[in-house]
């Protein structure tokens, strides 16, 4: 087996794209995350790392990374191909705060990772992976649906803010940039009753698939059907754009989430970690 980085997203794209796309669900969040870097490179003003395992000229696994965010390790098909992947990491003094994949993939790379580094971890999040490609009726909370747009950008900075203190309290990023982002990609949307009462985000990875995500209602406005409705008619609105499948990520811990999606017609594929690394020392 032979590791390959690359420096340029383009190339890597070229490479990884079958691999990636075969798969769609569990890869959905790193499609999307190739898809800023090859739309929107602006997103992640710093130099990703971006590597593939093969063998034969077969993939065996992908791993893409935004500093200062976690590595996300794709589905492996050689699990071996992971220590490449680590043993590249360490070789290169490039520190990790964590990693996101799926739940076997992940065991096995931290397994390594810690005998090169020491490093102990833990688990942040235990999430599933829902897939969706129909829409259940339900019965809708009052509201509409409408795009955010510039001047919502205060509202969506402190949403964003709110979401990320309440669901990962350790995420480090610019949320100004985030915010900016997601409207220079018209990828927020609001639930109005009258004003605001809810926001989702979504990423079109691929033009036969969307993820949601995240998705916040603020403490006040929770409990009365508007995250369902919400969820229901933005998923909705991208089948009758063009999407074959709709994914997103549910924290397992969470069964008020779990519920909801359920009643609007995901399912869940497979179980995926969030595990931050400890400081050595």
């Amino acid at each position: 087996m032979q590791l390959h980085r690359f420096d340029n997203i383009q190339a890597f794209w070229l490479q990884a794209q079958p691999y990636l796309t075969a798969l769609e669900a569990e890869h959905c969040l790193l499609l999307g995350i190739a898809h800023t870097l090859l739309s929107f490179p602006e997103r992640y003003p710093r130099s990703p790392y971006l590597a593939l395992v093969e063998q034969s000229g077969t993939i065996q696994a992908v791993a893409i990374r935004t500093p200062p965010h976690k590595l996300v390790l794709s589905k492996a098909q050689d699990l071996s191909a992971l220590s490449l992947i680590a043993q590249d990491l360490y070789d290169n003094q490039a520190p990790l705060p964590g990693i996101c994949g799926l739940v076997t993939e992940v065991h096995v790379f931290l397994q390594v990772w810690q005998a090169l580094t020491g490093q102990a971890n833990q688990v942040s999040m235990q999430m599933s992976i829902h897939q969706l490609s129909k829409v259940e009726p339900i019965t809708p909370a009052p509201g509409s649906l409408r795009l955010a747009t510039e001047r919502d950008r205060i509202l969506l900075l402190n949403w964003f803010e709110a979401f990320f203190k309440e669901a990962f309290p350790s995420f480090e990023d610019n949320i100004e940039l985030i915010t900016d982002s997601a409207l220079q990609q018209n990828s927020a949307y609001l639930w109005e009753d009258s004003f605001p009462v809810s926001f989702a985000c979504t990423s079109r990875s691929l033009p036969s698939a969307a993820r949601i995500g995240p998705v916040f209602t603020p403490l006040g406005f929770r409990r009365r059907g508007y995250a369902t409705t919400f969820i229901a008619a933005l998923s909705q609105k991208l089948l009758d754009n063009g999407c074959r499948s709709c994914f997103l990520f549910t924290d397992v811990a969470n069964p008020t989430s779990n519920h909801i999606y359920k009643l609007i017609g995901y399912r869940p594929v497979c179980t995926w970690l969030d595990c931050s690394l400890e400081s050595v020392g």
